[in-house]
């Protein structure tokens, strides 16, 4: 099970950190990502963190601003989002799959979702 938090309204070039608790003890297997759906349109890949946190792969619109990290020792992903724009507003998810990649359906674990709302 994932919980993620974190989420909140900002003004644009403000920063949020959102977290992603897992109960599992085997979160340390798996690949985490964050996906992003803005309203009205499809969810979107934002980040990938390999198992041992040492990879990663970020969406274009949100390089140099965005960090993906994981600590296994305490089960939580984060993301570190800065130079928030009105296009990032977004229903941010923490998932977790086997293998990764940038296709939803890659994983089958995901958490409830955490509203971010950037204002201009």
């Amino acid at each position: 099970q994932l919980q993620a938090s974190g989420g909140g309204s900002v003004q644009a070039g403000g920063s949020l950190r959102l977290s992603c608790t897992a109960s599992e003890r085997t979160f340390s297997s798996y690949v985490m990502a964050w996906f992003r759906q803005p309203p009205g349109k499809e969810r979107e890949l934002v980040a990938i963190i390999s198992m041992s946190g040492f990879g990663t792969t970020y969406a274009d619109s949100v390089k140099g601003r965005f960090t993906i990290s994981r600590d296994n020792a305490k089960r939580t992903l984060y993301l570190q989002m800065n130079s928030l724009k009105p296009e990032d507003t977004a229903v941010y998810y923490c998932a977790a799959g086997v293998n990764g990649g940038s296709r939803s359906s890659l994983y089958p674990y995901w958490g409830q979702g955490t509203l971010v709302t950037v204002s201009s």
